[in-house]
């Protein structure tokens, strides 16, 4: 045979293997539908013989798994409940119902399997983006490796349409990226030179060299596989208290379907037949297999879709705790505002060139890497603006500003105390104003004359203001932790209106603040972006990092936002909110139906084709209710 045919034959192989359950189920199904079919036309013995079959097919997985967990526990579960109610209803005669309710409870079983696996394969999906091989360069010569070969520093080389295999820097070359697969982001991100690029994401345009700055086993995209993995796998409270009641609801049972198998004979006069029929008709309907099933698999479908959206639940506890927080306490920079100062405004003494201003401003700000300087320099780049100046000379005062001599000129750029008070006179006072606005203001003086000003700002993120809202419609108190001095924070807070503010605080202030707040309303979430905030993170009840992928995020954090996005927040709060009330519809639902399924059979109008339908039925609408968290 050829490898050819071989491969064909372990992917078939393979594929069988994951829909076993499934494949049981409908053979169980079709033996069923044969023996009644035909069942005037069959013998006695070949007729049982198809039921027998159907029992065996259909219920041979679930009675396995129900005898190994049940020796490995020693208690008794549903699994034990339907094989004992199907032998039951075989040994009084009822052939068919018994072979019934095995073939529906190993279809609901089988659908409860798609649901894990429907789940599982998410995670594979991501672990199929991670290329297999890699091309490295070394001394000038190019070879395919596997990612595991490689090491830390070494260069490999990815063309336009690649997938990134490993953590790295750029080093050389500039593209757009899409990161989708990381951060649920839809639009590619620019990246250049020192720019760093994650595994798993594409490289759409130009070709890049990157120098590997993890190993493949600790890259940020293994991190995230790993975190959703742990997670599906940490059961939440709830989902905890059931299987804890489903141990004790599964003795009961037993208890009251012994008693019910003699008492009812005695007492009302039924027959020895009916009598046990009932109590096997009790012991189907009254198992809580649809209960058991209102909570994981709505759970599972939750986590993943946070994970396909960048939001990744480090389980399945603090998804479901999302919505009973009370106040969330946001840090400001990086996390309500973009991080890094704007451009907001440039005034220009009429009596002087504008151009020629923002000329001079740009020639001597392109010789700082201070953060300000950066953002002005970003400013007039957009501008098409001569800055082909000589500079003699230039002397940078921390803190202050920046001296340059210009043809004999001296400018000067920087604050109030750096260029004199005069300049508060500028443009009648306008300084006062923009001060107020909790903007940084640089001034331009030429030798002593303020000819202009620039305000800067670090500006609220394009989502701040509607996700602060969305926070207040769930009746979330928010509060923002700020290092930044009064008057910032008090600008800030009133532009995205949040309800407190508390400035000049350091990291332990802030753990200080999340404990009192702790205190006040009980449940607290803390937003930060999972380095300085971290202290304040683990101190919440719910920490949430908006760390745009820092491994300091996925460590510290409860939840993480794999892109700085509070609106991510707010569609984590909904997907909660969504996953609690379709977990209490479920439960809701489920102990309905076994109620009104109890007494239907204790006033004899319930027969057991009925009562398994009914109970496995309420099993597999639990779990499709619970698929819909896969929809965004």
């Amino acid at each position: 045979m050829t490898p050819i045919h071989n491969e064909r034959n372990h992917l078939f192989l393979n594929r069988l293997r994951k829909h076993a359950e499934l494949i049981a189920a409908i053979t169980s199904g079709f033996l069923i539908a044969l023996a009644w079919g035909f069942e005037n036309n069959l013998s006695t013995t070949t007729w049982i013989s198809l039921n027998l079959a159907a029992f065996t097919i259909g219920g041979f997985a679930k009675a396995k798994e129900g005898i190994e967990d049940t020796i490995k526990d020693r208690k008794l579960n549903v699994e034990m409940l339907m094989i004992f109610a199907a032998i039951g209803a075989a040994a009084i005669g009822y052939w068919t119902e018994g072979a019934i309710l095995i073939f529906i409870f190993a279809l609901s079983g089988a659908l409860e399997t798609y649901t894990m696996n429907k789940s599982e394969r998410e995670i594979s999906s991501l672990m199929d983006l991670q290329p297999e091989q890699a091309l490295r360069i070394s001394n000038g010569r190019e070879e395919f490796i596997h990612v595991s070969a490689l090491r830390i520093n070494d260069e490999i080389l990815i063309k336009a349409g690649e997938r990134i295999p490993a953590d790295g820097v750029i080093v050389k070359g500039t593209t757009s990226i899409d990161e989708s697969a990381l951060t649920g982001e839809s639009f590619p991100v620019e990246k250049e030179k020192d720019h760093k690029v994650f595994a798993g994401t594409v490289n759409l345009t130009g070709s890049l060299t990157v120098e590997i700055t993890k190993l493949s086993s600790d890259s940020l995209f293994q991190k995230i596989i790993t975190l959703v993995q742990n997670a599906q796998s940490e059961k939440s409270p709830s989902q905890l208290f059931i299987e804890k009641f489903e141990n004790i609801y599964v003795n009961i049972v037993l208890v009251v379907v012994a008693v019910m198998m003699f008492l009812p004979h005695f007492i009302f006069g039924w027959s020895w037949t009916d009598t046990i029929y009932r109590a096997m008709i009790l012991l189907v309907v009254a198992s809580p297999c649809a209960l058991v099933a209102s909570i994981m698999p709505a759970t599972l479908a939750a986590i993943s879709t946070g994970a396909r959206n960048g939001v990744l639940f480090k389980g399945g506890v603090h998804l479901e705790n999302l919505t009973s927080i009370k106040a969330i306490a946001i840090d400001k920079t990086g996390t309500l505002t973009e991080g890094k100062p704007e451009v907001t405004d440039v005034y220009v003494d009429p009596n002087y060139n504008k151009e020629t201003i923002l000329g001079v401003t740009r020639a001597i700000e392109k010789e700082s890497n201070h953060p300000l300087a950066k953002a002005i320099v970003s400013y007039c780049n957009e501008f098409n603006i001569d800055d082909s100046f000589d500079i003699e000379e230039t002397k940078d005062v921390s803190g202050k500003g920046i001296t340059a001599v210009i043809q004999g000129e001296i400018w000067r750029l920087g604050n109030l105390a750096f260029v004199g008070d005069k300049a508060q006179e500028f443009q009648n006072g306008i300084a006062s104003q923009l001060a107020r606005e909790a903007k940084t203001l640089v001034f331009i003086a030429k030798n002593e004359t303020v000819v202009g000003l620039i305000a800067l700002k670090d500006i609220l993120r394009k989502d701040t203001i509607a996700a602060i809202k969305t926070f207040k419609n769930y009746g979330i108190q928010t509060v923002m932790l700020s290092g930044d001095n009064e008057t910032t924070v008090r600008a800030i807070a009133k532009e995205a209106n949040i309800d407190t503010y508390i400035a000049n605080c350091l990291p332990e202030d802030k753990v200080t603040h999340v404990k009192q707040l702790r205190e006040e309303y009980g449940n607290v979430a803390m937003v930060g972006d999972g380095i300085n905030d971290a202290p304040a993170l683990a101190t919440a009840n719910i920490g949430i990092a908006m760390g745009a992928g820092t491994d300091v995020a996925l460590d510290t954090a409860d939840v993480v936002l794999m892109k700085n996005k509070l609106s991510k927040i707010a569609n984590a709060i909904t997907l909660s909110a969504r996953m609690n009330k379709i977990v209490k519809q479920n439960i809701i639902f489920s102990i309905s139906v076994i109620l009104v399924l109890i007494a239907s059979n204790f006033i004899q109008v319930l027969d057991m084709p009925l009562g398994v339908i009914g109970h496995e039925g309420s099993t597999i609408l639990v779990i499709l209710n619970g698929l819909r968290l896969l929809k965004q």
